[in-house]
């Protein structure tokens, strides 16, 4: 009999790529495995869920006041039946057929908890292209030193995912954080380069900054040690610019990709500077800032930009 793999898609209003990911999961090789989707849904107000429905997708929700990406994702979890749960964003492609299967492999052998390829499409970012090359290499890593996960595109034992779970109270980066804990307890992580996506992020900036202003916030959890001054943030914002700029000219697109390389840049490191110094407590307004930016007010951003003032006023007295 073959097992089920269980595929957890964490949805608010993905419908733009929806229907394109979830017709390459309809025509993943199914040789071996039995192959169910979850959708998390937060609060969709297009048409992903019709489009989930039109594909039989099993749907579970979350509200918007009860959301962090840990907490979704046990969610997810608790409602699939698969021997393995895979987790794939609802913006990202998988680029053959033979995703699924390479995916769970390692699984199956040598590893507890893996992850597969990003590569950039559409409106993907330049700089975003870099990291993707400088994260997810031609090699596979199985098993990898280290716990660096991505749930972008990434899969885990069921058995493993029971006893561990993923943290609900981090603002982002619960792949690492599980990862480190497995690390720790001696189970293995592995890098399947051939187990690709195609990751589209479509953000504005000020996205970008607190995509990766949560994203620090968080790792003050996992990686407390790191810490981020002012002037290695500008050093980081100088060197990121200059590699991308030789990397644009390589490919013959500098003129049309320097400003877009120039405000990711800085979009980034001012927001994992700032995420990086902060110590306030996170309310509930600041959670739907990270966890929604597209739909947060303006007062919102004012109280959080009174509050980061509030410690940058208290780092330099």
């Amino acid at each position: 009999m073959k097992k089920l793999v269980s595929i957890i898609i964490r949805t608010l209003n993905e419908e733009k790529y929806l229907k394109e990911l979830l017709e390459s999961i309809k025509h993943q090789s199914s040789i071996k495995y039995n192959i169910e989707t979850v959708i998390v849904d937060s609060g969709s107000t297009d048409n992903t869920l019709l489009i989930a429905k039109s594909y039989d997708c099993k749907i579970t929700f979350i509200k918007k006041d009860e959301f962090t990406f840990g907490k979704s994702l046990n969610i997810g979890c608790d409602f699939a039946k698969g021997n393995f749960l895979v987790f794939i964003s609802g913006h990202c492609i998988p680029t053959d057929s033979d995703w699924i299967l390479n995916l769970i492999e390692p699984l199956e052998n040598d590893c507890q908890y893996v992850y597969g390829k990003q590569i950039g499409r559409d409106k993907t970012k330049f700089s975003e292209r870099q990291l993707f090359r400088k994260y997810f290499q031609e090699k596979s890593r199985i098993p990898q030193e280290g716990f660096f996960c991505n749930n972008a595109n990434a899969a885990i034992r069921r058995d493993i995912w029971e006893h561990f779970r993923f943290d609900e109270s981090l603002t982002g980066l619960e792949d690492m954080e599980l990862s480190k804990r497995l690390v720790l307890h001696g189970h293995l992580i592995g890098y399947i380069s051939n187990a690709a996506v195609y990751h589209i992020h479509d953000e504005v900036w000020r996205g970008v900054r607190i995509r990766y202003e949560r994203e620090a916030i968080a790792l003050q959890s996992i990686m407390p040690e790191v810490r981020i001054s002012f002037f290695d943030a500008i050093r980081y914002i100088l060197v990121s610019i200059y590699e991308d700029c030789r990397a644009a000219i390589a490919e013959k697109v500098l003129i049309r990709e320097v400003c877009s390389i120039f405000l990711f840049r800085i979009s980034q490191y001012t927001g994992s500077y700032f995420g990086n110094r902060s110590n306030i407590k996170i309310s509930n307004e600041l959670k739907y800032r990270y966890f929604y930016p597209k739909q947060t007010n303006m007062n919102i951003h004012s109280h959080h930009i009174k509050s980061q003032d509030k410690i940058r006023d208290k780092d330099y007295d």
